[in-house]
């Protein structure tokens, strides 16, 4: 389990833990403690401001705490004083009570500012394609934070605390989780279950810190079941909207089974005080009367006498004068998790398979593992003994309707046209268009031209030229065109609903462990099934086509898809990174070029795009392995099939 964590937050393999250059930029006095004013880099250029606590006199090795940061954003003329300026009366309490502390920035609203917004709203959605999130670089921060008290003569080794609130809360979970050095945790305000997430809407107040990419679909009680059986206190307050406490003490109840099958019951609790999603005094006593218990061996009903003060201006912490120039905390997303390598020219079949092998095996088991299963059939919706078409005529064209069910709840339309005086298995082919949104309103007002009691609602005013058009080719053919619109595309698409709602819609999929992408991979996958399940089409020569995004979706979905004979795909993206789909870390496995190469080995590939350049590997691999002239084929738009429209 801490292995899939690791992987979850993009530490598989550990980045290299290198030299930290720590350096002590200054020191402030305090009332019986002294702040040492310091920085380390993480990795290099990933640098970490930081405060170290410690009272003036440490005879000998003291209990240390590292404290995480939450979401303080302290800034003075336009310049950010560190987060940890504003959890300083932590600080200050510990290093007063016999504790040492460091206390460290968060890489967004630390003295160097990074991002943590990114799908919140950044739009750089190719995170979670890459499995990036600052959830990992925090985690990091925090071991390598570790590492820098093992070089510190004050600190008891065998006494290392981690806490912190809100977003330093959910760090907390991190590296209690990642790192048994940590000997006693006491996260504030950083855990609640993914029904309130999910159901009750908390993701929507948080920033992407906060998440792992869950590709192996946890909920939160696995996190804390990696801090078991050390000890553990979750403290928060009641009235909390972001962390809801029915979410919270379903995460602790849990939890607490845990430690009680590990006979360790004793080492559990949980500190409650009211208010809202604050730092409070009441809730921070509690995590003292705890560590001061678990560290020094207090009587339970020890007071705590003094509380937490802050005590010096935000600038008097402040650790750089000048920010550094090799700094790469502002773009540790562009390297934090590696990107796969594209591979160069292919020279031989076996070189092929092994490549091809190790893709398909990614997308199975890395990028699509929440799909249902490997290959269900869809089924008709329920309370019907199977498909059930519906058919209409006019102007000597056939409409054929049909609902399948391709994951519940989801239940896509299929329309098929094609000559009325033909049956279905006279027919030399079938085209299935897969469409997004714009599509849907080009095909809605076609068919509504025509069929105007099956398009009620077209998306957009019936168009008489493109279905004569349609009707041209179907009567002077032996085809059939047939239509779908996958999940989130069509006559009940998001793009109803706000730009907000969306993105927050998308975001939780991904906490799901999916993507809406993903899911319209599989709708396409099952619209072929269930076209192919059609009376009259189960063998008919069969074609995919699609545009945009969408035609990505497709490409990915023929890789699952039997005998497809061509592809048409129309100004599909060349990356996952600019404007492709959104599949948990593909862009750790291939991209799409790659894509392309392995199903331009299934089927014939017509790609048309005014940029050749990114297809040229699959064309590449064609000529190499022997697959044909024209199986791999780079038009301009304007080279229009016959069955576009």
């Amino acid at each position: 389990m801490r292995r899939q964590l690791q992987r979850m937050l993009g530490l598989d393999p550990w980045p290299a833990r290198g030299d930290l250059q720590p350096v002590v930029t200054g020191t402030v006095a305090g009332d019986g403690y002294v702040v040492e004013k310091l920085q380390f880099q993480s990795s290099p250029g990933l640098y970490v401001t930081a405060n170290f606590y410690r009272p003036v006199q440490v005879p000998q090795p003291l209990p240390a705490i590292l404290y995480v940061c939450g979401h303080a954003n302290v800034v003075e003329n336009g310049v950010s004083m560190g987060s940890k300026t504003g959890y300083q009366h932590h600080g200050v309490w510990f290093a007063r009570h016999g504790y040492v502390c460091l206390i460290i920035d968060t890489i967004e609203l630390g003295e160097i500012r990074g991002e943590h917004h990114g799908t919140y709203s950044k739009g750089r959605w190719w995170w979670p394609a890459r499995g990036y999130t600052p959830a990992g670089v925090e985690a990091w921060n925090g071991i390598r934070a570790l590492d820098y008290l093992d070089t510190r003569p004050e600190v008891d080794h065998d006494r290392i605390v981690v806490t912190g609130r809100s977003g330093g809360g959910a760090y907390s979970w991190w590296i209690a989780a990642l790192d048994e050095r940590i000997k006693v945790a006491v996260p504030t305000a950083g855990i609640t279950d993914l029904r309130n997430h999910i159901l009750d809407g908390a993701i929507e107040g948080h920033c992407d810190c906060m998440f792992m990419v869950n590709e192996e679909r946890w909920d939160f009680d696995r996190v804390a079941a990696l801090v078991a059986p050390r000890p553990l206190l979750i403290a928060n307050t009641d009235a909390d909207s972001i962390f809801p406490l029915d979410g919270v003490m379903d995460i602790y109840n849990r939890t607490r089974a845990l430690y009680r099958k590990l006979g360790k019951e004793s080492n559990i609790g949980i500190q409650i005080a009211e208010g809202p999603h604050m730092d409070t005094q009441p809730l921070n006593f509690g995590a003292f009367a705890w560590l001061n218990r678990f560290l020094k061996g207090a009587d339970r009903m020890a007071l705590i006498d003094e509380p937490a003060r802050k005590a010096h201006p935000p600038r008097d912490l402040k650790v750089f004068a000048e920010l550094p120039k090799d700094e790469k905390v502002t773009t540790v997303d562009e390297y934090f998790v590696h990107e796969f390598t594209p591979p160069g020219e292919v020279k031989s079949a076996g070189e092929w398979a092994a490549l091809r092998d190790g893709w398909m095996k990614a997308l199975r088991e890395d990028c699509f593992r929440a799909w249902p299963s490997e290959s269900p059939a869809p089924t008709a919706p329920a309370n019907t003994p199977g498909p059930a078409p519906v058919a209409n005529a006019a102007q000597g064209v056939r409409l054929t309707t049909t609902t399948f069910t391709s994951e519940d709840p989801f239940q896509p339309t299929l329309w098929i046209l094609h000559r009325d005086d033909i049956k279905p298995e006279d027919l030399s082919l079938v085209v299935l268009n897969v469409l997004d949104d714009e599509s849907w309103k080009e095909f809605s007002a076609m068919a509504a031209a025509g069929f105007p009691a099956q398009f009620p609602g077209a998306a957009a005013a019936p168009d008489a030229a493109s279905f004569a058009e349609m009707r041209g080719l179907l009567l002077g053919t032996k085809w059939a065109m047939a239509y779908v619109c996958p999940r989130g595309a069509g006559p009940d698409g998001w793009t109803q609903l706000t730009a907000n709602k969306q993105t927050q819609l998308r975001r939780r999929l991904l906490l799901l462990g999916e993507s809406l992408d993903g899911g319209q991979v599989w709708d396409i996958r099952q619209a072929a099934a269930a076209l192919r399940g059609v009376p009259g089409f189960a063998k008919t020569q069969f074609w995919l086509q699609s545009q945009r995004t969408m035609a990505a979706n497709t490409l990915y979905a023929s890789l699952f898809i039997p005998d497809v004979h061509r592809l048409d795909l129309h100004a599909m993206p060349a990356s996952h990174r600019d404007g492709g789909p959104i599949y948990l870390n593909v862009l750790r496995h291939l991209d799409l070029p790659q894509a392309a190469a392995m199903a331009a080995e299934r089927s014939t590939l017509a790609l048309y795009t005014d940029n050749p350049a990114p297809w040229r590997f699959a064309q590449s691999v064609a000529t190499a392995l022997s697959w044909g002239e024209k199986r791999v084929q780079i038009r301009t738009p304007l080279e229009q099939t016959p069955a576009a429209h």
